[in-house]
């Protein structure tokens, strides 16, 4: 049994070598999103608990930006807690948050990621306010990949959060509401979301077979690439995310034409 998975390991990396030797770099999505699902299946599975599927999640991370950053993507949103989690059991929700604000720690300290909150602060604990401000701070001037956390993060939120911040703009320049109404356009509006200054995602990645999107990036996804991938997050490989560049590089990107 042994040796025939470290044979099935073996294949495995000369295949993804493979499959990198052919990767066009020009062709490689300069911002990815990744949809991390499949913890506590994968926990199930292994028969393990709840928390030890998140922790296995969140270790598996750094490793996949490490896979990114040897790849040229320049921009990453993950997907970490979204507005709905907050109704999971306490239990739950708890150690969560606890491995969550681990992850944008290690992130923060790794020196190489700029990190960047996406989402709302209001049903976030202080502390992990505190976290997530000091990350982006402290990575502020870092040259690598740009890391979006979506922690709190809702796509119709974001939306309903983008045009009252239009409104309140408009507001402060004494502008009427119908004034303001007759500037509302799309530019604007997208100018205003938590990636207001950044390029939509080219790709967006769904581990453990789920094939919808539920509300990640609603607006900016509008011309995305996605990628449905069968594994559980936390045993996501490299091959599997090769394969999804390679699938990516593959299409004919019409924008909605």
């Amino acid at each position: 049994m042994k040796l025939r998975d470290n044979l099935r390991r073996l294949l495995v990396r000369v295949y993804a070598r493979r499959v990198e030797g052919h990767l066009d770099h020009d062709q490689v999505p300069k911002h990815i999103g990744v949809i991390m699902d499949g913890n506590r299946r994968w926990a199930k599975a292994a028969g393990g608990t709840t928390v030890e599927g998140h922790q296995a999640g969140a270790e598996k991370i750094e490793e996949f930006l490490g896979w990114c950053a040897e790849t040229d993507v320049e921009v990453v949103t993950l997907w970490l807690l979204s507005t709905d989690n907050f109704d999971r059991p306490q239990e739950e929700l708890v150690p969560l948050l606890g491995i969550i604000e681990g992850v944008v720690t290690s992130l923060a300290a790794d020196g190489r990621w700029r990190i960047h909150h996406v989402g709302t602060t209001d049903v976030l604990p202080d502390g992990m306010r505190r976290t997530l401000k000091e990350a982006e701070e402290a990575t502020a001037g870092n040259e690598g990949i740009l890391v979006n956390v979506a922690i709190g993060y809702g796509g119709r939120q974001e939306i309903v959060d983008a045009v009252r911040s239009v409104l309140q703009e408009a507001s402060t320049r004494g502008a009427t509401l119908d004034e303001a109404a007759e500037t509302i356009d799309v530019e604007l509006i997208g100018r205003h979301l938590y990636t207001g200054d950044q390029p939509d995602p080219d790709l967006v990645i769904r581990t453990s077979g789920e094939q919808r999107l539920s509300g990640f990036m609603l607006w900016q996804t509008a011309h995305s690439e996605y990628y449905f991938c069968e594994v559980f997050w936390p045993a996501f490989r490299k091959v599997d995310f090769l394969r999804a560049l390679r699938d990516y590089a593959a299409r004919h990107r019409r924008f909605g034409g």
